[in-house]
């Protein structure tokens, strides 16, 4: 395909053609006139600069490698000598440059997009805990858009050493229940045993405070306190190991806590006995009333179960002015709203992230794959193909990993609830219960998951502890029931325990699904018939099998689901709660569970955040920002009051704090907007703390650090100003009463190998290995990625050029040729008349 570099020259073509049309009328010679044309078009076209992309391989027996050798404080807890011996490994056999970095923090980052080239290829040393500068998924998403391949290399972990943080809020609410979140990381993946010891200014905490047990990287233990009194607070936690933890400024963390008053609310209602109600007035100041009223110095107004008639013009106008200035408003469900309350088309639907008519129908379906990381799929090579997840010389695990996702990415699942088990010797929960696929978000956090999976070097081939797992997630479920086994076929010792779930599985209506992955590494056959335990599984519950050769892809068509009829009575009690989106504020630390047995039919704005659906993909809990405010639409009611209640469960146990963490987030920052407010998060040692002062009074502000340092602000909008600073050693600082944490530096939080970091690097085309590994098949993996499709430009206006050429000098030399000839034959009548 011919491309042009400078294609607006063409329009050059224009005014050339319409002067050759002209003349032509004029009289002028027409095919000296054409060829002039076709002349200047030809030169035109060369002034357009054409050209052809030519595609070549190129490819090189000696790459050009960058060696970048992690030696910040984090690596202390790993061999020494892994980056110094594969350099002497790489560089006797290729050219090889070695980036060392020292301190105490890591841009790992930053490295990868300064050496990324695009002809060479990146080699880590390190553990993949990058925390400083460019995000390290960026960085590698760079360097594969450059044309750079990234490996990295883990060194075997020495030493273990242990690691607490806290994850919470900063601003806490007076007499209200507070949650925090402690995180214990460890660089080994052992049991250990430790104590924790948390005190809220200076006063020991005895729930959390206690001995714990861990075996994987990480634990996170939420605990909860009440604050009673305002203003500046400090929690304390430290961790004592029993065992093993040589690094021991990480063991004790300080998090500072701002007390303020219970934010004032409006709660418009009939209803001010139900489950809701008692919520929101147990934990804010709530002024309640039928009518809208006065919403100054209100974070969040409450819509409870309102017909649009209850509500003028006015009040609308008024709703709208409230939360486009940063206001919240939470419009609660039942049978006098939404659809049921000429909502739909209304002038306040426009502020909603819902339209109050019925929604696609969704759902019907969950399906739980249950997938084989036993030891066997350790073994046996893969070959890769075109497209695939599975990368060549990796073990069948691989293969059942890229049979996995190629699943997810089934259109049949796009509406359906899907869950994840892997089982080796026991059954492990990966996608923590089943997971509402109608987002990417979902979809991709899955396939993540997946791709994280490792085999356990000695785990057994134990189907029926996975398929107990998939028993219980399924045995409430309504609709289409699926549970698709991946698996090497390796069940022999856990056959007839398997057949025996599995037919429990067909009695409740799941239909189930045999994926076998042929590998001459597992012995799938039975010894004495030589049939295949898979095949006679699904055989003995009616199942479907397939044999799937290495490389191979299965394709499982799904039946296409019956829309349910809408005059047909409707089981209410089957409407299972789900979280739909577990990252968002609202939901990250609330474990839903329970039914509704009614709801308000509603749809969804395109850019609307749906966080908890039913079981049948009905929205419940929609929110989305409305100007500066944020709106949270709730499509069922408020749990008591009348008759045809629908949603007691939903104000009941842990699914109260639904109605909290919502309110929450609709009121954003909870300090009154009086006097001067500041802002700072707590901070790490050597990182700087962002301060934002805003005014409410008149007046110059003046803020000082622990009442001995003036600290200069910058102003950065009306009545806001701004300041970065170095609060100084770790331990809890005040500015101007304003309290703030410095920590130990964030290099010793993540300790050990970052989890993520194989499946980045995989991501983005590289590859993970030990030392050994690295030494033995790295250069091998090079020189094959050293193969790179290169497209270059050829340019094609040398041809233009000579084609105008030949064209004027043919049109010319026809022309001399013509003129000759009537020369003579001019000369020639010329002479015959003097004769004559």
């Amino acid at each position: 395909m011919l491309n042009m570099q400078q294609p607006e020259m063409l329009w050059l073509v224009v005014p050339v053609v319409a002067a050759g049309i002209y003349l032509i009328r004029k009289g002028a010679k027409r095919g000296l006139i054409i060829s002039r044309v076709v002349v200047l078009t030809l030169l035109i076209i060369a002034l357009a600069s054409p050209y052809n992309v030519v595609s070549r391989i190129s490819s090189s027996e000696n790459p050009d490698i960058v060696l970048i050798s992690d030696e910040t404080a984090s690596m202390e807890l790993f061999e020494k000598q892994t980056a110094t011996e594969l350099y002497a490994s790489l560089a006797a056999n290729t050219p090889t440059k070695a980036v060392k970095l020292t301190g105490e923090n890591t841009a790992l980052g930053d490295v990868i997009v300064q050496y990324a080239r695009g002809d060479n290829q990146i080699v880590l040393v390190s553990d993949g805990n990058n925390n400083k500068g460019q995000g390290l998924e960026e960085a590698l998403g760079f360097a594969k858009e450059a044309g750079t391949t990234v490996y990295s290399v883990i060194p075997e972990v020495k030493a273990n050493d242990v690691s607490l943080h806290i994850n919470s809020e900063k601003t806490a609410v007076q007499n209200n229940e507070y949650v925090f979140e402690m995180v214990v990381q460890q660089a080994k993946d052992t049991p250990i045993s430790y104590d924790i010891e948390v005190y809220v200014d200076d006063k020991l905490l005895p729930d959390p405070s206690k001995t714990y047990t861990q075996e994987g990287y990480q634990r996170k233990i939420l605990a909860t306190h009440t604050f009673d009194s305002l203003g500046a607070h400090k929690i304390t936690a430290s961790v004592t190991v029993e065992g093993e933890d040589i690094q021991p400024i990480n063991n004790i963390f300080y998090k500072t806590v701002y007390v303020v008053p219970k934010p004032k609310i409006q709660l418009i209602t009939d209803d001010t006995s139900s489950s809701m109600a008692n919520v929101l007035l147990k934990l804010y100041d709530t002024s309640t009333n039928a009518q809208l009223t006065d919403l100054e110095n209100k974070k969040a107004v409450v819509l409870d179960n309102r017909n649009i008639n209850s509500l003028s013009g006015s009040d609308i106008q008024t709703l709208k002015d409230y939360v486009s200035s940063g206001g919240g408003l939470y419009v609660v469900g039942g049978d006098s709203s939404y659809d049921y309350g000429n909502y739909l088309n209304s002038s306040l639907e426009s502020i909603l992230p819902v339209y109050s008519k019925a929604t696609e129908w969704k759902g019907g379906r969950n399906v739980v794959l249950v997938l084989d990381v036993s030891s066997s799929t350790i073994n046996g090579s893969t070959p890769s193909t075109e497209g695939s997840v599975g990368v060549q010389g990796n073990p069948i695990g691989d293969e059942i990993k890229a049979n996995a996702i190629s699943i997810l990415r089934n259109e049949g699942l796009r509406s359906a609830n899907v869950g994840v088990i892997a089982f080796g010797t026991e059954a492990t929960d990966v996608s923590d219960g089943l997971v509402y696929f109608g987002i990417p978000s979902n979809i991709e956090r899955l396939e993540s998951q997946i791709l994280a999976l490792t085999p356990s070097l000695t785990s057994q081939t134990s189907l029926d502890s996975g398929l107990s797992i998939a028993d219980e997630w399924l045995r409430t479920g309504t609709g289409e029931l699926d549970v698709i086994i991946v698996s090497d076929g390796g069940i022999a010792d856990f056959y007839t325990q398997s057949l025996e779930v599995a037919q429990k599985l067909t009695e409740q209506n799941v239909k189930l699904y045999f994926v076998h992955i042929m590998s001459t590494a597992t012995m799938y056959r039975d010894p004495r018939t030589h049939s295949i335990y898979g095949e006679n599984l699904m055989q003995a519950v009616n199942g479907t099998y397939f044999q799937i050769q290495q490389g191979e892809r299965v394709n499982i068509e799904f039946d296409e689901l019956e829309h349910p009829d809408t005059n047909e009575s409707v089981d209410h009690s089957a409407f299972t709660l789900i979280k739909y989106n577990p990252t968002h504020f609202i939901t990250r630390d609330v474990n839903i569970s329970g039914n509704i047995t009614g709801y308000n039919d509603v749809t969804p704005k395109p850019g609307a955040d749906r966080l908890v659906l039913t079981s049948t993909g009905k929205p419940v809990l929609t929110v989305w920002r409305y100007g500066l405010g944020r709106v949270a639409s709730l499509s069922t009611d408020n749990g008591k009051g009348y008759d045809n209640m629908w949603s007691t469960q939903m104000y009941s146990g842990n699914n109260s704090r639904l109605t909290s963490s919502t309110m929450n987030w609709l009121i954003g920052d909870p300090q009154v907007e009086e006097g001067a407010v500041l802002e700072a998060e707590d901070t790490w040692f050597g990182t700087p703390a962002q301060l934002k002062l805003t005014m409410y009074d008149e007046g110059i502000p003046t803020i000082t650090l622990d009442d001995t340092r003036s600290i200069d602000l910058s102003l950065t909008g009306k009545d806001t100003y701004e300041t970065t600073i170095d609060v100084g050693q770790v331990g809890v600082h005040h500015i101007s009463g304003y309290p703030i944490a410095v920590n130990y530096a964030l290099e010793y939080r993540d300790v050990g190998v970052n989890p993520d970091l194989e499946m980045m690097i995989k991501a983005n085309g590289g590859k993970t290995y030990t030392k050994n590994e690295a030494q033995a098949l790295l250069l091998k993996d090079a020189k094959n990625n050293s193969q790179k499709l290169i497209k270059e430009p050829i340019s094609q206006k040398i041809y233009f050029i000579l084609a105008a050429l030949i064209i004027f000098l043919l049109e010319v030399i026809i022309r001399r040729l013509r003129e000759i000839k009537e020369m003579k034959e001019q000369e020639k009548r010329i002479q015959e008349v003097s004769e004559a």
